[in-house]
């Protein structure tokens, strides 16, 4: 399938670059219906691969690229159930789209995220699967699932410590603080820092030059350079399952789900 379009999401395949954007108001929570959404553009990579050299994310809201997962979603969908039906609940979304992001991660196709805005939590963990991070001046980057009393579920820890160096690791996750695209550059987070509003021309050029060079070389380059943290990504799934059985996580969730703020999820 070439060309999708959905109520979280859809994507299209031009000039061999595939555009993957997000469009789920209000800053693309990645719930079920996303979830959804994405595992069928996981199905589609392997037709879209064969025909394409370069894959961009990117977001069509001027709220941000992703403010992460639909918190309210999942705080609704524990209620009313017994806590071990709620954990089985939990661990097959994450089993869910650690899988679809994984996919991604190993996309034969160099993976492009164009950010702006909130890149919070889920969002930044998509966003950490892309080979490349473009993003404009305006972009934050946060991991805030610690004053839930969680840590981050979607595979963005381990993928984080295979990019960066530990101190910045425990920076994001123990604080809960967002860095800017400032210091996400100075530490080595993202490729590029443009002008506001410029995410998706500078990824679009980027990938433009990409379509110059031979995809088996790049390939390899991308495997050799890039492996997956699958004994970690296992682990991250069952520490979050394992926390989210915590009072301290449905005290939180009450309090996000509850909150009458028009951006909850802000620090």
């Amino acid at each position: 399938m070439k060309e999708f379009a959905g109520q979280a999401l859809s994507w299209k395949l031009e000039q061999g670059v595939v555009e993957l954007a997000l469009h789920r108001e209000p800053c693309n929570e990645l719930g079920s219906l996303s979830l959804g959404e994405l595992e069928q553009f996981a199905s589609a990579l392997d037709g879209l691969e064969k025909d394409a050299h370069a894959l961009i994310i990117f977001s069509e809201l001027q709220s941000g690229f992703c403010a992460g997962a639909d918190l309210r979603e999942l705080y609704a969908r524990s209620q009313g159930i017994a806590k071990s039906e709620a954990v089985r609940g939990v661990r097959n979304f994450l089993e869910r789209i650690h899988h679809v992001l994984s996919r991604i991660d190993s996309s034969a196709l160099t993976t492009i995220a164009a950010v702006h805005g909130v890149t919070f939590g889920g969002g930044f963990e998509l966003a950490l699967v892309c080979d490349l991070i473009i993003a404009d001046k305006m972009a934050r980057f946060c991991f805030p699932e610690l004053r839930l009393g969680l840590i981050p579920g979607f595979g963005g820890v381990p993928r984080l410590k295979r990019d960066l160096g530990n101190a910045v690791v425990r920076d994001l996750l123990l604080t809960g603080r967002s860095f800017n695209v400032t210091k996400a550059q100075q530490v080595g987070l993202v490729s590029q820092v443009v002008g506001e509003g410029e995410q998706l021309r500078a990824a679009r050029a980027t990938a433009a030059q990409l379509g110059k060079f031979d995809r088996k070389t790049a390939t390899a380059a991308k495997r050799f350079i890039k492996p997956i943290p699958q004994e970690e990504l296992r682990q991250e799934i069952e520490i979050f399952c394992r926390l989210f059985a915590e009072p301290a996580v449905e005290a939180g969730l009450k309090k996000f789900a509850e909150s009458t703020d028009a951006q909850p999820y802000l620090p």
